[in-house]
C-alpha cells in the first residue's frame, strides 16, 4: 500500500518567530474621525462659519475719517462760534409717550457716535427715573454729576436754569403743558449748542418756541 509523501517541514516556508527580546508588532488602529480641534492638514475645519462681528456687519465699507477743521492763519482773529441757532428736530408724541420717545432719541444719538456727556435730557412732567434716584442721595451729589460731564444728564425742566450748555439737548414734553413748557423750551434752545430735539405735542411745542421756529 502506497503512503502519501510527507512534505518536510522545511519546505512549508519560513516560520516567522519573534526575535528574542522583541514583541510581535500589533496592527495600527484605523484612524477615526478627527475633532474640529485637530483638522486634517490642508483641510478647513468643518462647521458653520464664524459670525461677523457687529461692527463689521454695520460697516461693510470703510468709513471715511472726518475732514479736519480748517485752521485759521496765524495772527488772524478766530471767528465766534454761532450757537444762537441749533438745529431743531421735532418728534411728535403724546404726553404719555414723550419720555419713551426721548430715550429712543438718546439711544440713536449714542449709536451714531455722540458721546454720553454731549447730551442733556429735560422732562417737563414726571422726572426721569434716573434723576429721581440720584436726587435721593442729595442735591449736591446730583448736580456734581452734571459738572463731571461724562454721562447723559437728566434734569427736570423746572430747573433748566441750572442746566449747563451741551451740544445736544433733548426735551420730553411728558406733562404740564403750561408755564413750565413755555418757559423751559426757549431756555433749552439756548442750552443746545448744535441740536435741540423736542418730543411731544407739535402744537404745544410750536406755541412755546414761537411761530418763527
Amino acid at each position: 500500500m502506497l503512503q502519501e509523501p510527507q512534505i518536510p517541514e522545511s519546505a512549508q516556508g519560513p516560520r516567522v518567530t519573534p526575535a528574542a527580546g522583541r514583541t510581535a508588532p500589533t496592527p495600527r488602529p484605523v484612524p477615526g474621525p478627527r475633532s474640529a480641534a485637530t483638522p486634517r492638514p490642508g483641510r478647513p475645519v468643518p462647521g458653520p462659519a464664524r459670525p461677523t462681528p457687529p461692527a463689521q456687519r454695520a460697516h461693510t465699507a470703510p468709513v471715511p475719517a472726518p475732514a479736519p477743521a480748517p485752521v485759521a492763519p496765524t495772527g488772524a482773529p478766530s471767528l465766534p462760534e454761532n450757537r444762537s441757532a441749533p438745529q431743531l428736530q421735532l418728534i411728535p408724541a403724546p404726553a404719555g409717550g414723550a419720555l419713551d420717545a426721548a430715550e429712543e432719541a438718546v439711544d440713536l444719538l449714542l449709536e451714531s457716535g455722540r458721546a454720553p456727556g454731549d447730551i442733556l435730557v429735560l422732562t417737563t412732567g414726571e422726572q426721569h427715573p434716573w434723576a429721581a434716584h440720584e436726587l435721593s442721595f442729595g442735591d449736591a451729589a446730583y448736580w456734581a454729576q452734571q459738572d463731571a460731564g461724562d454721562d447723559v444728564f437728566f434734569a427736570d425742566a423746572s430747573a433748566v436754569d441750572r442746566a449747563k450748555p451741551r451740544p445736544v439737548v433733548v426735551v420730553a414734553v411728558n406733562g404740564d403743558a403750561g408755564d413750565t413748557v413755555a418757559r423751559a423750551l426757549p431756555v433749552a434752545r439756548d442750552r443746545a449748542a448744535a441740536l435741540l430735539i423736542v418730543c411731544g405735542d407739535p402744537q404745544t411745542i410750536n406755541s412755546a418756541l414761537g411761530a418763527g421756529v
